[in-house]
């Protein structure tokens, strides 16, 4: 027997479902959009979440997009910091798959 037991595993939700959880992370994010620039009406304006997480000892962790009239822009929010991501479709859908293979996400 080991003097170091195993290091216990932080306990994880997964929070996709979480609507209120997913607007509070959408707000802000929107609130970072130059209008003029980034969109012209917010009005058809969609969200993707790639996942959204609740991690013990750590906070939450998610992964989304905000598609406007202008354009696909790419967010993180991470150890309670939304940032903004230069991201392709393509690595959005691979940190995505990578991040639920490792977390047993759907």
């Amino acid at each position: 027997m080991s003097l170091f037991g195993k290091k216990k595993q932080p306990k994880e939700r997964n929070a996709i479902d979480d609507q209120n959880l997913k607007i509070q992370l959408l707000d802000a994010a929107l609130g970072t959009l130059v209008e003029g620039e980034e969109y012209e009406n917010l009005e058809n304006t969609k969200a993707e979440f790639g996942y959204l997480f609740e991690i013990e000892d750590h906070g939450v962790e998610a992964l989304f997009k905000l598609i406007t009239d202008k354009g696909t822009f790419y967010y993180a929010f991470q150890v309670n910091k939304l940032m903004r991501l230069n991201f392709t479709e393509e690595l959005f859908q691979s940190t995505t798959e990578g991040f639920l293979d490792i977390h047993g996400g759907e």
